[in-house]
């Protein structure tokens, strides 16, 4: 099955990781920030099945988690993912055509797709590499802050691999077709700072700053009008799949349902009032 860790990573032993998901993927809920932590440092921070399970189950509730009204995703240690380490995935036994396909549907292209739909903004907090499946993890996210040690590696064609994980459509997405092409045809390592120059990265931080800011742009969040936000997530990241027609249509009807919530009757009622607005996300 495709295993995408990044070339430190590989000289890593990879034993079972010892300990429940609940330690090697932490959590913790604060003032309305969800922050979950990739906690496997010894193999920078590979995801393994289970973890995976988790992150997404963390995911969707945080969706349904009225009091979460944001969330940041980041790492221990030097990586913030060397991709996935498929070795605590469940036995299949011998491999018949369609086993690839599907246990990266049911995979990779799930944590992906949980990034996405989730109804609260994600940040990600890249502390490392960020390599294969973990700069896609990266990239889902609504925003990206990288310290400036972190890289991103499509380290795919080194293992003779098509990227997964959502790849080849989160990329020409965010740099266009030939900038995505050259990341993935040759795998080079990008320095976050030239991440940030393309467009993948919102904003590079010296490393010791980047938990604090992490912190601080999520409490923003928190404090916005959350529907507002989780509306307005879903309009652009469906506008590159919409025509004109199809995309006005859609935010016509996304503020129709956003002058349902008390926070636009706040904001609205503030404007006029001249006061600062005072969200509940509700």
């Amino acid at each position: 099955m495709p295993s995408s860790p990044e070339d430190t990573a590989d000289h890593t032993d990879h034993h079972e990781p010892p300990g429940s998901p609940d330690s090697l993927i932490l959590h913790a809920t604060d003032n309305g920030v969800s922050t979950i932590t990739l906690n496997r440092p010894e193999a920078m921070n590979a995801v393994t099945w289970d973890q995976r399970e988790r992150v997404i189950a963390l995911l969707a509730a945080a969706s349904a988690d009225p009091g979460i009204r944001a969330v940041v995703l980041t790492a221990t240690g030097r990586g913030f993912c060397a991709g996935a380490d498929l070795r605590g995935a469940p036995a299949t036994g011998d491999r018949v055509p369609g086993d690839v396909a599907r246990t990266i549907r049911l995979g990779a292209q799930r944590l992906i797709a949980a990034v996405l739909d989730c109804e609260k903004p994600v940040i990600a907090a890249v502390n490392g590499t960020a390599a294969g499946i973990g700069a896609h993890l990266a990239f889902a996210c609504d925003l990206v802050l990288a310290a400036e040690s972190a890289k991103f590696i499509e380290v795919f064609v080194r293992r003779g691999l098509v990227p997964d994980g959502g790849g080849a459509y989160l990329l020409p997405r965010l740099v266009g077709p030939q900038r995505a092409k050259e990341l993935m045809f040759f795998g080079d390592p990008l320095p976050a700072r030239d991440a940030e120059r393309l467009g993948l990265v919102n904003r590079t931080v010296p490393d010791e700053e980047l938990a604090a800011t992490a912190r601080a742009w999520a409490q923003r969040l928190a404090e916005g009008p959350t529907r507002s936000i989780a509306l307005t997530k879903q309009l652009v990241n469906a506008s590159l799949d919409a025509d004109r027609a199809t995309a006005f249509a859609a935010e016509a009807m996304a503020q129709e349902i956003n002058m349902t919530t008390q926070d636009a009757n706040e904001g609205v009622a503030s404007f006029v009032e001249r006061r600062a607005a005072k969200y509940r996300g509700i």
